[in-house]
């Protein structure tokens, strides 16, 4: 939790007895420094002073004259690197929407609150606020790269391999860990695969790149194999591999190579990619590499337009639910319909169903209660390198046990 005392708060809302509440409510939680405004003018004022600039801001939705959706608008064009509270009388619906709008935006949001505004909802909020987010952030890389830089990162080999690990959620033990690549750049430091993987697919470089990104997992898969960690491994394939039926060949000698079990390679594939493509070629790789008993994954279920036919269409044998309908789905009536609506198509299917996204001691009991099969997500661990794993399996075993996160035998 941040230093209160060092924390700089406006309070954005037409109702001036609300803004006395919350004024009210934050000075007994130590929030000392806070500003209020009644409207967004003069809101936006005190955002272009650096000396009053906020940390957060607690934002109301319905206001006359300019609204909390227009209002974070503005916050975007003034490039507002604090955190942002949601403050509405409206449905929770209309609340889940208008964070997903400042999600889009990229602006960091700790959380919404409903009125009228429970007190101990506020403090849980502002509990989890992490000790560096009062701290002038570092100004993002915006640095836009080209095909000629993928090429380079691949003859140099500055794709780095990081395993985000997958655990049964009935017995805590750790079944798998997905594969995740990292771009370790030498000037501009680690670089997530949103800036380069589109890159990569739209210069025919994506082949290259899930080559290299294969030949490392299974390689490391290998080692863990030989030193008895017999983990599932996944690796993330885009339509553009799976458009060369000289994929098939590359997979299957690849895992022959390294005396590797298929069952242990999950190849994931994202839902959204395979909408409106040709689906042929695709099908007859992922066909033919089920009958060689590989595990093909759906990856983030429910976010394309399609679900159902490429169930049936495509021999899928696990379900991953996308981390939108996971996280806070205890807490949401609509994300939890989404969540329990593909878990029952998964285990119908005879499927095994994996939560993405399980941030919390929440999410994670969810799962529990509901018999969804394994997770993944920061709860769990953060993705690691290989060498960061023994010491991580140590920690979460602890866990298990002496947190009580799995039912006792």
């Amino acid at each position: 939790m941040v230093r209160a005392s060092n924390v700089k708060i406006l309070i954005l809302d037409d109702d001036s007895f609300m803004l006395k509440l919350l004024t009210r409510m934050l000075a007994k939680l130590g929030y000392t420094s806070v500003v209020t405004c009644d409207n967004g003018a003069d809101a936006l004022k005190k955002i272009d002073q650096t000396d009053t600039c906020p940390d957060l801001i607690l934002l109301d939705l319905n206001m006359p004259d300019m609204d909390g959706i227009e209002f974070v608008r503005y916050l975007v064009d003034r490039q507002y690197h604090g955190k942002l509270i949601l403050v509405s009388g409206e449905d929770e619906r209309m609340l889940k929407t208008a964070e997903r709008l400042v999600h889009a935006h990229k602006i960091p949001m700790l959380g919404y609150l409903l009125k009228p505004v429970n007190p101990e909802k506020l403090s849980e909020i502002l509990q989890q606020w992490e000790p560096d987010s009062s701290v002038t952030p570092q100004q993002p890389n915006n640095k836009i790269y080209n095909a000629a830089d993928i090429q380079s990162a691949l003859a140099h080999h500055e794709l780095v391999n990081y395993y985000q690990p997958k655990v049964s959620v009935e017995t805590g033990d750790v079944i798998g860990a997905e594969t995740l690549v990292r771009w370790h750049h030498p000037k501009d430091g680690i670089i997530l695969p949103d800036r380069f993987i589109r890159i990569a697919e739209e210069n025919n470089l994506i082949n290259d790149l899930t080559h290299q990104v294969l030949q490392q997992a299974i390689a490391q898969a290998k080692q863990w194999h030989e030193k008895g960690l017999t983990l599932r491994i996944g690796i993330n394939v885009s339509m553009d591999n799976l458009a060369s039926l000289d994929f098939q060949d590359f997979v299957v000698n690849l895992v022959t190579e390294n005396g590797l079990p298929p069952q242990k390679i999950v190849l994931e594939v994202t839902e959204s990619q395979l909408m409106g493509i040709d689906t042929r070629i695709p099908l007859e790789i992922l066909t033919r590499l089920r009958l060689k008993r590989f595990h093909l994954s759906i990856d983030d279920f429910g976010t394309g337009h399609s679900s159902l036919s490429q169930l049936r269409d495509i021999p899928f044998n696990e379900l991953k639910i996308d981390q939108g309908f996971v996280h806070r789905a205890s807490e949401d009536d609509t994300l939890r319909a989404i969540y329990d609506a593909s878990l029952a198509m998964g285990k119908q299917l005879g499927m095994d169903v994996v939560a993405e996204g399980v941030e919390d001691r929440n999410d994670w009991e969810l799962l529990r209660q509901t018999g969804c099969d394994m997770a993944q997500g920061n709860f769990i661990s953060k993705p690691l390198l290989p060498d960061d794993f023994p010491r991580w399996m140590e920690e979460w075993q602890n866990k298990v046990h002496t947190e009580l996160i799995v039912a006792p035998k």
